[in-house]
């Protein structure tokens, strides 16, 4: 027979004793034919009761008796001799659970005794407040479910490594109640956004992950093979171009939430992996983007947080009011006092303040690109408060629509909260001939060796001749959205299972 140590004995031993000693009580398990059931059936969640019985008094719930069927996870308990609390955790949080041999029998208590902080357990009990008002179960029956073979990080410490939250997100989850809190906002964000558009005519679509061309967007593509094919393909960048053929075939407004795979560096904003909404709109402009994205931001928070205001890392956001619009020159401007609108466009005035500013750049890019470069290395950072920037140069704007009062901008915005890009709109290019002269452009940028530029898509230049109304469209960042709304200073904080440099 195996003698149960004391918990306080149990916690100096280290992690291989314990998980030995644990993997022997599965062994004694199973040879009780009881080990790893599958027939509890579970009736009621920790916070319904909670929401249900907090304001009852202990009279009225001594004689309600109410019998509920719970199942979860043990996270503390303290063993008094023939009478023992623990704490049960499920899926909505946790309550007090008051197991006695009287009760339950003096074997079923002998083996209770047994099991393990982390075992999973089911317990049907009556609902009753102790002593001193907290809400518990009064345990009638109590088995074992799951036997936890690894013991769970100290409950007063968690887990302090941010590596291995990450690594071992499961873990993470089990001990943070905050983590937790994270991932349901997430889910509630992105529900709030499908809401948002369906009511506003939109239909949803799936379009591929595996493209013959890389396009939609500047950046480096993931490439795989197909085998059967026998052909190179590319992971999704962006899914623009495929819902914009929709909107030529008269899907006139079309919306995906979707994965986008970009070979790229990994930072507190950017994840190889990452979820994206875009939308596109038939007879819309950039600027109805603008609006429609303040009120679905508004109406985001309010659904998700029951408030339009919050605090993300030491700034405070409330987004019932009016976003601030400056176009990109203008916002260089204001944090660069020593260009005005007269050298703005000066490549000497700006290659002057980037070589000052050791800011890397070519003797032979054009006033577009220097400005750019001025512009996202610094200004995007102070641009706090949510901010559409609008008026990019055409040249670095390959899928936009040329301002018709001066073409060589055109009508686009990106939106940035607390210093990060969200959004990014523009009133759609329906032009084919010039989309194919800035994809030709675009070629010449890849062989000049820019791994970003787009290619020439072909097929797409022939569904633009068949006619694409005027649109407009928009990528919002849903990572970076659930950062802002959870508090996350990481994008690693609001994705389940972010890559990860291999151990060692």
């Amino acid at each position: 027979m195996m003698t149960e140590q004391p918990e306080s004995v149990q916690n100096e031993l280290s992690e291989n004793e314990q998980i030995a000693e644990r993997k022997n009580k599965l062994r004694l398990w199973r040879e009780e034919e009881k080990a790893y059931p599958n027939d509890f059936k579970r009736d009621a969640l920790a916070l319904e009761l909670h929401k249900q019985w907090y304001a009852v008094s202990e009279e009225d719930l001594e004689k309600a008796q109410h019998t509920v069927h719970l199942a979860g996870r043990i996270m503390t308990r303290r063993l008094m001799g023939k009478a023992s609390f623990i704490h049960l955790q499920d899926m909505s949080g946790k309550i007090q659970c008051y197991i006695t041999q009287n009760i339950i029998g003096e074997e079923a208590y002998q083996d209770f005794k047994k099991w393990d902080i982390g075992d999973i357990v089911g317990i049907v009990g009556t609902v009753f407040k102790t002593k001193t008002g907290e809400l518990s179960l009064r345990a009638q029956n109590i088995r074992l479910l799951t036997k936890a073979l690894r013991p769970l990080p100290d409950k007063f410490h968690g887990l302090q490594e941010i590596e291995t939250r990450y690594r071992q997100r499961y873990l993470d989850l089990i001990m943070s109640e905050n983590t937790r809190r994270v991932f349901a906002i997430r889910s509630q964000t992105i529900s709030a956004i499908r809401d948002f558009l369906i009511q506003k005519g939109f239909l949803e679509v799936e379009t591929p992950m595996m493209h013959v061309l890389a396009g939609g967007a500047a950046a480096k593509p993931f490439v795989t093979h197909h085998n059967a094919l026998d052909m190179q393909l590319y992971l999704r960048i962006a899914p623009e171009l495929y819902l914009k053929r929709l909107v030529i075939g008269g899907i006139e407004k079309v919306f995906e939430i979707n994965r986008n795979f970009r070979n790229e560096g990994m930072s507190v904003r950017h994840n190889p992996e990452f979820t994206m909404l875009e939308f596109y709109q038939a007879y819309a402009d950039y600027k109805d983007m603008m609006d429609i994205s303040e009120e679905m931001f508004q109406f985001i928070a309010h659904t998700v947080l029951g408030r339009f205001d919050f605090e993300y890392q030491g700034h405070h956001f409330d987004f019932s009011k009016p976003f601030t619009r400056l176009t990109m020159t203008d916002s260089i401007i204001k944090y660069h006092p020593e260009l005005t609108t007269d050298n703005i466009h000066d490549v000497k005035a700006l290659k002057k303040i980037l070589s000052a500013l050791k800011l890397p750049h070519k003797d032979n890019d054009s006033i577009a690109k220097l400005q750019l470069i001025l512009f996202e290395e610094t200004v995007e950072e102070k641009l706090i408060d949510p901010t559409f920037i609008t008026a990019y140069p055409a040249e670095v704007s390959p899928l936009a629509r040329r301002n018709a009062e001066d073409p060589t901008i055109v009508d686009r915005f990106e939106l940035f909260i607390a210093g990060r890009e969200i959004a990014n709109a523009f009133s759609e290019l329906n032009d084919p001939e010039d989309q194919a002269a800035r994809f030709h452009l675009q070629m010449q940028e890849k062989a000049q060796g820019d791994e970003e530029a787009m290619p020439y898509d072909e097929d797409y230049i022939t569904a633009l001749e068949y006619g694409l109304p005027p649109t407009a469209g928009e990528g919002i960042g849903i990572d970076r959205l659930v950062m802002l709304l959870t508090n996350s200073p990481s994008i690693r904080d609001v994705i389940l299972f972010p890559h990860m440099r291999p151990k060692g």
